[in-house]
């Protein structure tokens, strides 16, 4: 099959890697060129930029006589580079497994995030990886401190410990020592030299607005400018549904479908429309279809690729699309005509999908709620929001719960009682009841997790930290994405099509044996050691949920669990005990659901999988990036909120605090501030003078003399004493303890 995104249409990677198995050696671009019987110099420029990407993407290696070789003859591992604060890495394979070692010496030309080919070699410390081939740099740009000594300057990396940039004389924009500075990148390190740029901007001080986010943005190595041929690209774009786009669709204007969002939202992906049909009910989901837009192959879609997710900071959104699309063209505001992806579901009084279809559709959005306003109508209470239930948060964001924030929906009056839309939400509700009794039918986690909101002031900083609200309306939204998201799953599976499913493994035996040990430390003797399931978790959720270590267990549980990651081999889903599950609501912010779409799209028009335009491994490949850029997402926001947290707690040295421990460690305990959501540490210096020792367990620090122990959830009062802003740093001293002492 050839390839559709250039002009001059070339051999796809699969057909590359054929004649290349064919040769039984290196080859030469020239070679290659005769091998693949291309003509002129427009098809070779093409073949290039696709040699290009398969040596990035690890399945070709450029050797020094400018030869390309398959990778796996080579006998190397493709992977990327994580870095240790010591000076040392790991490297992840793309193709899974064990992670491989790399040396100090190794790390010394390299960056985290680096994708590498690497040699392994067996040692007298194990598995050791020797690098032969940087295929890909994390960043080109970076943000940091510049320091200024001696008469050199230089900047220290933010996010990454050790790793400094020389800047030259002359290249320093007038920036002052202290100052935050963007950093262009204009050689990459070597194992002899560090590396060196130049400043192309001073961001500002640490205190300045904006800047925590800015420098997490860069140090993380966010995608957060288009370039002008996207700009350009998204420019051509229609206002509005042309009649071309309107052919062929069903036609849901008419039906009053709503979105239910949280009230700053711009970007609507889904509206949803309930009624009642028979025992049961029929069930739509309509999601932006955002397919129709971003065309594989072109510079909008590299763009979202690259970015692989919209990333939603404290202070700011880096969207995954351009603006005119995410919270325009694409997004279902109300009142407008928008193209969408419907998933049309008949559900039984069990919570039981019976039958479900998909198709392409024109609608037109009733009315935009708010998460607070569409609660409030059903509770019929004023401000209503404690009574609904319990919370399970796998689902809308990712796998977990989304935040909902007070606020109306635009001026609209609440409709009346026999309305078509309050219909609908009334319908909703009672499928909601059934899906969560079908949920806790097959076990399904529900964590009801202590989480805070971040509300900011003009100046960017801290205003107050209030706890995440978890409405119904939220559940009932969380419940039909996931619906939804099964049936993708359901259908992708039984087409046999390339694409992602959101896999979600069960913690492996290692794990489980820790956290049997640290349950029993709480008394709780209930769990076996073997596979855990879920309904296990939950069992251990219901019996702490009441008493004083029941955030800790939580978290205890939620860290025994494996990470969620894109894959195109379906392994389930252990978090909503499902056996199938595919990303399918958020298109517009998440690249795996576009990917989703386009494979349901082609099943919809061809009627199987013949002609579509990915393979498995593309789909291995984009399912690594993906996952890599969604925690590349996670830990850029925990980065600036973890910052914002300490700017806003530096007013409050003195101030005294409840904290529960979180964690034990030789050199003092790990506390948590639980309704701030905010991490510290009680350093061993600072508890009565003793020798204090780490149990067998972990769970303990007592001392020799006294007998006094702190356990895990033991409670303490603390006082603040010390915050760093830029090593985020927080330290308390005991004032007195609230906790029985235990001797």
């Amino acid at each position: 099959m050839r390839s559709s995104r250039y002009r001059h249409p070339i051999p796809s990677r699969s057909e590359i890697v054929k004649a290349m198995e064919t040769a039984g050696r290196p080859l030469t671009l020239v070679s290659l060129t005769g091998h693949l019987r291309l003509k002129g110099s427009r098809n070779e420029a093409a073949l290039r930029r696709r040699l290009k990407a398969m040596v990035r993407d690890g399945q070709l290696i450029r050797n020094r006589a400018r030869e390309y070789c398959l990778a796996h003859h080579l006998d190397l591992v493709i992977g990327r580079v994580r870095a240790r604060k010591h000076g040392y890495g790991f490297l992840t394979p793309d193709s899974g497994g064990e992670d491989v070692f790399l040396s100090s010496r190794e790390m010394g030309r390299l960056w985290d995030g680096d994708r590498v080919a690497a040699r392994i070699s067996a040692t007298q410390r194990g598995s050791e990886g020797r690098v032969v081939e940087i295929l890909q740099r994390a960043v080109t740009e970076v943000a940091g401190r510049l320091v200024k000594e001696r008469g050199f300057d230089w900047v220290e990396v933010e996010g990454r410990e050790r790793t400094r940039v020389l800047i030259p004389s002359g290249q320093g924009q007038g920036a002052g020592a202290d100052d935050l500075v963007r950093v262009e990148i204009t050689s990459h390190p070597t194992r002899r030299t560090n590396a060196i740029g130049r400043v192309v901007r001073v961001l500002g001080r640490f205190d300045d607005p904006g800047v925590q986010t800015l420098s997490a943005i860069l140090s993380h190595g966010i995608p957060h400018e288009f370039s002008p041929g996207v700009e350009a690209e998204t420019a051509e774009m229609p206002t509005g549904v042309t009649a071309d786009a309107r052919r062929g669709r069903k036609d849901l204007r008419k039906l009053p479908l709503v979105t239910i969002d949280g009230a700053d939202a711009k970007d609507f992906d889904d509206a949803v429309y309930c009624e009642p049909a028979g025992n049961g009910w029929r069930l739509i989901v309509a999601i932006a279809d955002v397919a129709h837009y971003v065309r594989a192959g072109t510079g909008l879609d590299e763009a979202a690729r690259e970015r692989g997710t919209s990333v939603y900071f404290p202070d700011r959104v880096v969207p995954m699309l351009p603006e005119a699309l995410s919270n325009g063209l694409c997004s279902l505001q109300p009142d407008v005509e928008r193209l969408c992806l419907c998933c049309e579901m008949t559900v039984s009084e069990q919570g039981r999908v019976k039958k479900s279809r998909f198709y392409e559709a024109i609608m037109r959005s009733a009315r935009r709620f708010t998460y607070d306003e569409a609660a409030w109508l059903l509770s019929g209470e004023s401000g209503t929001s404690g009574e609904f239930g319990e919370s399970g948060n796998f689902g809308r964001s990712g796998d977990s719960g989304e935040s909902g924030r007070s606020g109306n929906s635009g001026g609209k009056d609440a409709p009346s009682a026999d309305s078509a839309t309050f219909r609908s939400l009334k319908a909703l509700a009672g499928v909601y009841d059934a899906f969560l009794a079908r949920r806790r039918e097959r076990g399904g986690l529900e964590f009801d997790l202590n989480e805070v909101v971040l509300e900011l002031d003009d100046r960017g900083r801290i205003a107050s930290v209030a706890p995440r609200q978890r409405l119904v309306t939220h559940r009932i939204i969380e419940e039909c994405m996931i619906a939804a998201n099964v049936e993708a799953a359901r259908w992708l599976q039984k087409a046999r099509i390339p694409s992602l499913y959101r896999v979600h493994e069960g913690p492996g035996p290692e794990r489980v044996d820790e956290l049997i040990l640290f349950l029993r430390t709480l008394g709780i003797t209930s769990v076996s050691p073997g596979r855990l399931q879920p309904g296990d978790m939950n069992r251990i959720l219901k019996a702490t949920e009441s008493g004083p270590e029941a955030e800790l267990v939580q978290t205890m549980l939620l860290r025994c669990m494996a990470r969620a990651e894109y894959r195109p081999k379906n392994r389930g889903h252990f978090g909503l005990a499902l056996p199938a599950y595919a990303h399918f609501t958020s298109p517009i912010r998440r690249y795996p659901d576009l990917l989703v779409h386009r494979a349901i799209k082609h099943l919809l028009r061809k009627g199987g999988v013949k002609g579509f335009s990915y393979d498995l491994a593309a789909m291995e490949h984009l399912g690594r990036h993906c996952s890599q850029a969604e925690q590349r997402a996670d830990e850029a926001v925990w980065d600036v909120e973890e910052r914002l947290k300490c700017a806003w707690l530096k007013d409050r040295v003195g101030d005294r605090f409840t904290v529960s421990v979180a964690g034990i460690a030789p050199f003092g305990l790990f506390v948590r501030v639980p309704e701030l959501g905010i991490d510290g540490l009680v350093h061993v210096s600072s508890l009565p003078r003793d020798y204090y020792h780490v149990d067998a367990g972990g769970s303990a620090l007592t001392g020799e003399n006294s007998g006094r122990s702190f356990r895990l959830a033991d409670r303490l009062r603390v006082q603040l004493t010390s915050v760093s802003v830029r090593e985020r740093k927080i330290d308390f001293v005991p004032v007195e303890r609230t906790s029985k002492a235990r001797h």
